[in-house]
């Protein structure tokens, strides 16, 4: 870590060698996620040419534009604060998993029923609008949510997303022009995994991309007649207000409450685990600043006309690691935002191929994933992984509905028993990754703390299952009332049993470890990270126990 000794000497460079590696990274990375939902709203949505380029891109980029300047801020502010060079912004950019929601859940039920891809474009912005507003709620019970949730469970159930929705797919497209993409990953991994530099210093996305995109070109991969296409229509398109079409949306809100109230808390969840992420690598932010931030993107976005709520990223740990500080955010913004207001985009995926982009995904999902396992206790490892679990079945499902889908038919129409005779665990699967994000967070913090002895706070997490068992918003299809409630019985049955490790207060076998897993001696005050002695509660409600994740108190939060 790098400090200085005297605050008023700091001198904090706006950009520095590194910034250039994550810039590239993040810029590349967004810049696929953009091209990526271009093509949803095209091809799956069947939204004009005009209103895709014209409307929802310039409001993206305006999202972009001022989430990731208000990063590099925040940035610059916390290392002011703590007199350090070495801060990492924050990445910033389109949810990735909700441009699929949205599209797959939302808008494209509604084209199919209405034929009419405007009524599609409206109530996906309606929906935007709502998971902005949950989120903005979120910021202030977030950070009472982190400060009682063990890190394992966070961190697990971040990696769970990365391994899931963010690695698999990229993998997929990869090993689909391995010709291409192996050797991209290779540059990247040399680049970001090891302390060597590229020939001249070139920045390692760069290289990797101009690699890439050299062999696709050279390898009959890529098609020139689709770039002179794409270049004729490259048009200038600035962002305006859309609050015609949003409030038409909102008068018409009740159906897509059941999806954007639980995703709306799957986005605060999602935000709160990036923040503990970027925690363990150094940089302690304030939840409540970046999750305002992420909820006035969603309804800024949506009055001008972008359906795509944005997000702070899974990746904070990579880029830092690749040296990015607290400008590379606000450049990638500033330029993505360019070529949305440019048009650019259709141009771009015809010139850049996207096996040679993919690769940098790939190699975020591996970061965040190691991550979770490094900043824990070694014992905590098991909640880790089973935090991780109900998202890979999330993913998995997902998997399965699209092949079904493809072939004219769903899950429900073949039947969970015909399914089951095949081998395949349907039913099963989709329960699991029911509200996955969430479900990880509760599972992870009955792990940790059960395999702290802190039964009591085992028991309240299990208790807290039950109840968003029973109203859907874990292992539930939808939210209502008694959504499933077998899984919300044995979650009350649980945390039954664990209760009952509290009365009964068994001893230790003579082979248990003399201190808890988090290394600190059972009868000793836990030090909170700002170093005040903390006493926290043990199964017996006396203090002496270190619960799973220290309690922290929170900064003051400024917006």
């Amino acid at each position: 870590m790098t400090t200085t000794t005297d605050p008023v000497k700091l001198k904090l460079p706006w950009w520095v060698s590194g910034d250039t590696n994550a810039f590239f990274g993040l810029g590349f990375n967004v810049m696929v996620n953009v091209l990526v939902l271009s093509g949803l709203c095209l091809g799956v949505v069947h939204l004009p040419g005009s209103d895709v380029f014209g409307v929802i891109l310039p409001a993206m980029g305006i999202q972009l534009l001022i989430g990731n300047v208000y990063y590099t801020y925040l940035a610059r502010r916390l290392a002011r604060r703590e007199n350090r060079t070495d801060v990492c912004a924050m990445p910033y950019g389109p949810s990735v998993p909700h441009m699929f929601i949205v599209v797959f859940v939302i808008m494209l039920p509604t084209y199919l029923a209405t034929k009419d891809p405007l009524q599609a474009w409206v109530a996906g912005l309606a929906w935007c609008f709502i998971i902005g507003v949950i989120v903005l709620i979120g910021a202030f019970v977030g950070p009472y949510i982190r400060r009682f949730t063990p890190r394992a469970a966070m961190l697990g159930t971040l990696a769970g997303i990365s391994i899931a929705f963010i690695s698999m797919r990229p993998a997929a497209q990869m090993w689909e022009a391995a010709w291409i993409a192996l050797p991209v990953l290779v540059i990247i991994m040399v680049g970001f995994f090891t302390d060597l530099r590229l020939p001249g210093n070139i920045p390692v996305g760069l290289a990797a991309l101009l690699a890439g995109t050299a062999i696709a070109w050279i390898g009959g991969y890529m098609n020139p007649a689709d770039v002179g296409a794409a270049a004729e229509n490259i048009a200038v398109s600035l962002p305006s207000l859309n609050l015609d079409r949003l409030l038409e949306g909102l008068g018409q809100v009740s159906p897509l409450l059941a999806t954007a109230i639980p995703l709306g808390i799957y986005n605060f969840t999602e935000g709160m685990s990036n923040v503990e992420s970027a925690a363990a690598a150094g940089d302690s932010y304030n939840l409540r600043s970046v999750l305002l931030a992420d909820g006035a993107g969603a309804v800024v976005g949506s009055m001008l006309g972008s359906p795509f709520p944005p997000a702070v990223y899974i990746g904070h740990p990579g880029w830092k690691s690749a040296g990015g500080r607290t400008s590379y955010s606000m450049a990638s913004g500033v330029v993505i935002a360019l070529f949305c207001f440019l048009g650019m985009f259709a141009l771009l995926g015809a010139v850049l191929p996207a096996p040679a982009i993919v690769p940098i995904l790939l190699y975020i999902g591996l970061l965040i994933g190691a991550q979770a396992f490094q900043s824990v206790p070694k014992a905590h490892a098991v909640a880790v992984v089973i935090a991780i679990i109900p998202n890979i079945a999330s993913w998995a499902q997902g998997y399965m509905d699209n092949a079904l889908a493809a072939a004219g038919t769903s899950a429900r129409e073949v039947g969970y028993d015909t399914i089951a005779q095949s081998g395949t665990v349907y039913e099963g699967t989709a329960l699991l990754g029911g509200g996955a994000v969430l479900a990880g967070l509760v599972l992870g913090s009955i792990t940790a703390f059960v395999i702290d002895r802190s039964f009591l706070w085992a028991a309240g997490y299990a208790f807290v299952g039950a109840a968003l068992a029973f109203i859907g918003l874990i292992h539930g299809e939808r939210v209502e009332w008694n959504a499933n409630g077998q899984v919300s019985l044995g979650y009350l049955f649980a945390g039954l049993i664990l209760l009952a490790f509290v009365l009964l207060k068994p001893k230790p076998s003579d082979e248990a470890p003399s201190e808890t897993t988090s290394g600190t001696p059972t009868g000793t005050p836990s030090e909170t990270p700002t170093g005040t002695p903390e006493e926290t509660p043990d199964v017996t409600g006396e203090p002496g126990r270190t619960p799973a994740r220290p309690v922290s108190a929170e900064a003051p939060a400024t917006p």
